[in-house]
């Protein structure tokens, strides 16, 4: 384990819509800084979704307080995050994220 570049972070998130027996989907995210990585998450989600692009997009919402919690400590310690990419496979769901992050 280890970091190319400390002041790039990288995240994946992916939902599998559905799976559980009251048909609420599975979320799980990791974090890495180049080889390895130091953060997961892997979770049940809390509400029903539905369809598969809406699953996602609660996905990245569970997963995003993970991503902001280590940018603030890792700038307490005194590195500075220039780059964060949160990479996606769900094209329905990355187009409504980038609509809305335009909006803000």
């Amino acid at each position: 384990m280890g970091a190319d570049d400390i002041t790039e972070m990288n995240s994946w998130v992916d939902v599998s819509y559905g799976i559980h027996d009251d048909c609420k989907s599975h979320t799980g995210g990791v974090m890495s800084w180049g080889w390895g990585v130091l953060l997961t998450k892997c979770q049940k989600q809390k509400l029903n979704t539905k369809s598969s692009t809406e699953g996602e997009i609660v996905g990245v919402s569970d997963f995003l307080p993970n991503v902001i919690w280590v940018r603030m400590f890792l700038e307490a310690q005194g590195f500075e995050i220039k780059k964060i990419i949160l990479y996606q496979d769900n094209q329905s769901s990355i187009k409504i994220e980038l609509k809305k992050w335009k909006e803000i």
